[in-house]
């Protein structure tokens, strides 16, 4: 079994360390986001504002899960296809299936 077999069946990612802290980053400003959220319904803020931030925390996690798609594609799906492992296709397809659903 190569070492692309085994990434893709461990489920190990490899990400750069600067790619993970550009991830952390973005999802420690995303937690910020949520923690307001939660305190402007408690605080009975007007429904208007507490929507526009809820749609700037969706956008962001979007770009994060976008990023990520394009790594995946770029390094795990790229790698597989080079292996000859062509049910990787599939399983992207799943996946990008399951992004698409609203």
């Amino acid at each position: 079994m190569s070492d692309e077999s085994n990434m893709a069946e461990s489920g190990k990612a490899h990400h750069s360390e600067k790619l993970k802290s550009q991830f952390d980053h973005r999802l420690s400003r995303i937690e910020g986001q949520i923690k307001a959220v939660r305190r402007m319904i408690g605080d009975d803020v007007y429904c208007d504002e507490v929507l526009n931030q809820v749609t700037s925390v969706m956008s962001a996690l979007n770009g994060i899960r976008l990023l990520l798609l394009k790594k995946h594609i770029n390094s795990c799906v790229k790698e597989q296809l080079s292996a000859g492992q062509t049910e990787v296709v599939d399983e992207l397809m799943k996946t990008i299936g399951r992004m698409t659903k609203q």
